[in-house]
């Protein structure tokens, strides 16, 4: 088995999960705390990639980061090479792709905090930023572990995006979902069989991780255990 595409697409979930940490806390945070009535404009924009075909937004990141583009012909002059197609495009695509998959159970995380803490912060004369960091956020942990872990695999199993904005470079843009679809073009359903195996097993790992941070699984366990 070729571990190569297994192995770029980890190292691509694991730099986009950084990316939607750095992004999607405050994000979240912001619509959490913000009383301003056009936010939920901001709450759809973010939730597009729920509701959109892959290949639609894959279409518009593409022309978007192209080097006939604004994005795209800095980015040439800057770095000496083209957005698209590269692995750094991979990044951009596959961040705004798993956007919502990061900030909406932050948000409800966010907002399932009690309100009563936060005020008690604001009576003893906390800002709404410092109740934020110092109560809601330690109090969310759950939110914060679902929303990482479902983007990490989210990550891992994009096709239609990264197809488009990536291609099938070997050791730069073929991930594990093209690998897979390589293999069944080419009639080698052993070795895609195996491959789908493999991201089955992580899935369901993946899945049952979320499910016990939710539900409190390990909290039956003994401390001592």
């Amino acid at each position: 088995m070729n571990w190569a595409p297994l192995l770029l697409s980890l190292k691509l979930a694991a730099v986009v999960t950084a990316l939607l940490y750095v992004i999607g806390v405050p994000l979240a945070g912001w619509l959490s705390l913000s009383r301003r009535r056009w936010k939920f404009l901001v709450e759809a924009v973010v939730a597009l990639p729920i509701v959109l075909p892959p290949t639609v937004l894959g279409y518009y990141i593409l022309v978007a980061i192209s080097p006939q583009s604004y994005v795209g012909s800095l980015y040439l002059k800057t770095f000496g090479r083209a957005l698209p197609f590269s692995f750094e495009g991979l990044v951009l695509a596959s961040t705004l792709y798993s956007l919502p998959f990061a900030v909406q159970p932050f948000l409800s995380s966010f907002e399932s905090v009690d309100l009563r803490q936060s005020e008690a912060a604001w009576v003893l004369g906390a800002s709404r930023v410092k109740t934020f960091f110092t109560v809601v956020l330690p109090a969310s942990l759950p939110g914060l572990v679902t929303g990482g872990v479902l983007s990490f695999a989210h990550t891992i199993g994009e096709f239609g995006v990264v197809l488009l904005v990536g291609g099938n470079i070997p050791g730069s843009t073929r991930v594990v979902s093209i690998s897979i679809y390589d293999h069944v073009q080419a009639l080698e359903y052993a070795e895609a069989g195996r491959t789908s195996l493999i991201l089955l097993l992580f899935s369901f790992v993946i899945l049952a991780v979320v499910y016990a941070v939710n539900r409190k699984v390990w909290a039956v366990w003994p401390k001592n255990c």
